[in-house]
């Protein structure tokens, strides 16, 4: 982490510990926790490993204190929130720098490094905290997440194609590192883009189920950025659409059906490998994302007020699906491999040949699959007297090309369900593998 501060014990490597436990600095996170915080430890040890929130056999249910204490390690191979069993609330953020120097990015980089490093595990943003340091100066944290433990708070950082380049001009000296498919997202049949919504130099998703401690996570990191980046466009999220761990249920969107059930899961790491991390590269320049991934997000308005007039034979004909139990409607359970062949009355698929089912299967596209985070939204009402609503699909893919650009392609061309949806932001980020004790975020690129 850059910093004016002299070496010393206080504000060398583990000046986020020294400082927050020394006496008279103040009331941090960690020390509002107390004796709570050392059941913390373990609990998030339990969860890393593939335990649901409060699954944990030495957790009371209803234990909240125990449940919110979960914490997932922020340093590793992979960056966490990727899968990571997803938590129940979100706060995205993209940015574009407000400065063009090099040496402004890597300090940004590695302050966000060591500021996300210290929240992730319950700590303030800062050494000092909210409540201590020079008295005539801003605290090094905002202070709303006083008292709250991390409930299972990740974050993860992404770049987007502009940070190379932005109109042809290399702004950073990394032009030239800049994978071939990491462009803009092309404009999608029936996209109805806001500008002010779309791409970005970078994107900051921060997940927990506190939604406090999710906007606390953004509005540090933002604060940390000042002078150097600045928010473009943010989405707040809640209740998951996707489950990325088998220990988890599967949650339903604002049309009313499980979404998600056929998600990859952490539990399936050569799928995961296949899909989701990207590969050694075939060109030295693209190295430094080799063991990361691709994250594409969409923001999806739904027309909720036409949905809800619908039949539910109609609901049910454009998903795909049972609504009560999730079940494909050529039977079986909720975790049944549809059976496209199957007909019914007339000799008419049991599964619409336009059913989002169909279109968005590995089977009817070459094998595919991705890793999906989504949440849905509520974003207050628009003029005409609906209500500003939908999903906010994130999905973690190995290339963009192969694994999302074909398959959006054809569902927005095909698909029943693309009548009662708009999209109306879109990005696309490159996402740097994890982050080794001592360095910081996307350190390979600028090697």
């Amino acid at each position: 982490m850059a910093s004016d501060l002299p070496a010393g014990p206080e504000f060398g490597p583990q000046a986020d510990v020294v400082a927050e436990d020394r006496p008279g600095r103040g009331v941090s996170r960690r020390g509002l926790l107390g004796a709570a915080g050392a059941g913390a430890a373990g609990l998030g040890v339990g969860v890393a490993a593939g335990f649901g929130l409060g699954s944990h056999p030495d957790v009371a249910a209803g234990s909240a204190v125990a449940a919110g204490s979960a914490t997932y390690p922020f340093y590793g191979e992979h960056q966490a929130g990727i899968v990571t069993p997803a938590q129940d609330r979100l706060h995205f953020a993209a940015f574009d720098m407000v400065s063009d120097d090099r040496d402004d990015l890597i300090s940004l980089l590695q302050d966000w490094t060591a500021a996300a490093a210290r929240m992730t595990q319950g700590r303030d943003a800062g050494p000092f905290g909210a409540t201590s340091g020079p008295y005539e100066a801003p605290p090094d944290d905002t202070g709303e997440a006083i008292g709250l433990p991390p409930a299972g708070l990740t974050i993860t950082f992404g770049f987007g194609p502009s940070l190379f380049r932005q109109a042809g001009r290399d702004r950073f000296g990394i032009a030239e590192r800049q994978p071939a498919a990491l462009r803009r997202l092309p404009h999608f049949p029936g996209d109805n883009l806001d500008a002010d919504r779309s791409d970005g130099d970078l994107c900051i998703q921060a997940c927990s189920d506190d939604p406090q401690v999710a906007v606390h996570a953004i509005r540090n990191l933002a604060r940390i950025a000042f002078g150097r980046a600045a928010i473009r466009w943010s989405q707040l999220g809640f209740g998951r659409t996707s489950s990325t761990s088998t220990s988890q249920a599967t949650a339903r969107n604002l049309f009313g059906f499980k979404d998600g059930t056929m998600n990859l899961k952490a539990e399936e790491p050569a799928l995961v490998d296949q899909h989701v991390w990207t590969a050694p590269p075939a060109v030295a320049k693209e190295a430094w994302l080799a063991g990361g991934s691709y994250l594409v997000a969409r923001r999806i308005s739904m027309t909720i007020e036409i949905w809800d007039r619908q039949p539910l034979s109609e609901q049910e004909r454009v998903i795909g699906r049972n609504k009560a139990v999730g079940a494909p409607l050529s039977g079986g359970g909720e975790f049944s491999q549809p059976d496209f062949t199957l007909t019914g009355a007339n000799d008419q698929p049991l599964v619409d040949p336009e059913a989002h089912v169909r279109l968005v299967h590995p089977s009817q596209n070459g094998g595919v699959q991705m890793l999906r985070r989504g949440y849905n939204f509520v974003d207050g009402s628009n003029g005409l007297g609906r209500l500003d609503a939908g999903l906010f699909f994130l999905a973690y893919v190995c290339d963009p090309r192969t694994h999302y650009i074909p398959v959006q392609t054809k569902i927005a061309r095909n698909d029943a369900m693309s009548e009662y949806l708009q999209h109306t932001g879109s990005a696309l980020f490159a996402i740097p593998p994890g982050v080794s004790q001592g360095g910081y975020l996307g350190q390979a690129l600028f090697a």
